[in-house]
């Protein structure tokens, strides 16, 4: 019994000691939180176009301060990047840390998902790395420094949250993006970014078909994307009602709560009509015009000028969408849960889509409209 015990504490020493091997001293690894891809093509078409990768690390000095380290590689691969990372730094990279990926709009153009796919596969990165595209190189944002921001990489992924607590842009991740990509009735998307002089904005709204940036939803125009594609209770939106009398009527509807229903009927010519009706709720925080509002007859009237504001410029994402052929609401969804398995197979959605009758519809009820009267 007592050489039995002797061998069971023995062999757990011996796991114990071989355990110390496997060290991760903090100062010694670096936590890659931003990757950017973008695509160099060659003008002279006589080898195949080069990637540029560039990665954002924050740093612990001595003094406890965080700086960050930028490297930058021509690589095929974000894989292949990272060895080549480490013949530029003294640190351990690890990826378990990435929270964002940028991806140029050259690279966005000809195609992401090969990229998606390695970070997917990869058992050390979350499913919630964000999916960004670029307006422009994404190695010349990251690279940058914005003195009255603490971090690049942190600045871009607080906007991000940011916004998308508001709904101005969808928050997309690799899940997301991957879902999307393999659904046959709905297209993926992605939030879009650009560097100004001194800041990073947001750029609109990144419509994919398959894995091919096609086109974008304007800033201005995000949150009737958001109406068009989803239900929320928070956000706001500026709208010109018009000339009234001698000046702009304008209006600010704030503290939003959208709910949408899809309707899909099916013609006797085989065809489908889509209805999208939407119901919006908002207080009305600013306000410049002839209506008052206090006013039950005047504010149903103002509700109707916001009702028809929304559906004109949702009738017109909606065209924009089926003239580049993407389906970023998802429609397709729709018609196929509305037929069998071989009818769906049977139909080529692309085509069906593109001249597809698709009508909008808007009910808008003013909730609140301040304390004056």
């Amino acid at each position: 019994m007592r050489k039995i015990l002797q061998l069971v504490i023995a062999v757990w020493c011996f796991l114990i000691l071989l355990g110390c091997n496997d060290q991760r001293i903090l100062e010694k690894q670096g936590f890659i939180q931003t990757a950017g891809y973008d695509l160099l093509r060659k003008e002279d078409k006589t080898g195949e176009d080069e990637m540029l990768v560039s990665v954002d690390i924050p740093k612990a000095d001595p003094e406890g301060k965080m700086r960050r380290e930028t490297l930058s590689v021509l690589a095929h691969s974000g894989k292949e990047a990272k060895i080549k990372f480490s013949e530029q730094t003294e640190l351990s990279l690890v990826s378990g840390q990435l929270r964002d990926t940028l991806y140029g709009i050259k690279l966005a153009k000809s195609g992401i998902w090969e990229h998606i796919d390695n970070l997917i596969r990869d058992p050390s990165l979350s499913q919630n790395v964000k999916v960004v595209v670029v307006n422009g190189l994404a190695h010349d944002l990251l690279v940058k420094n914005y003195p009255q921001h603490p971090r690049t990489s942190q600045y871009i992924d607080r906007m991000l949250e940011k916004e998308a607590a508001s709904n101005q842009i969808p928050v997309v991740t690799i899940y997301d993006f991957t879902r999307d990509y393999f659904d046959d009735g709905i297209d993926p998307v992605a939030p879009i970014v650009k560097e100004s002089a001194k800041n990073i904005t947001m750029d609109g709204i990144a419509l994919f078909k398959k894995d091919r940036y096609i086109t974008k939803i304007e800033t201005d125009k995000t949150l009737i994307f958001a109406f068009l594609r989803h239900n929320f209770r928070k956000g706001e939106i500026s709208i010109d009602l018009g000339k009234a009398k001698d000046r702009i009527e304008r209006l600010l509807l704030n503290s939003i709560n959208s709910h949408r229903k899809v309707h899909v009927k099916r013609m006797k010519d085989k065809s489908f009509a889509v209805e999208i009706q939407l119901e919006i709720m908002g207080a009305v925080l600013e306000y410049s015009g002839e209506h008052q509002l206090s006013k039950d007859k005047e504010r149903r009237e103002v509700e109707k000028l916001i009702s028809e504001y929304i559906v004109q410029e949702a009738d017109a994402m909606i065209k924009l969408m089926q003239k580049n052929k993407v389906d970023s609401l998802g429609i397709g969804k729709y018609v196929r849960n509305s037929l069998s398995y071989e009818e769906w197979q049977a139909l080529d959605w692309d085509e069906a889509y593109s001249n597809l009758d698709v009508r909008c519809t808007a009910k808008v009820v003013i909730k609140d409209f301040g304390k004056f009267k």
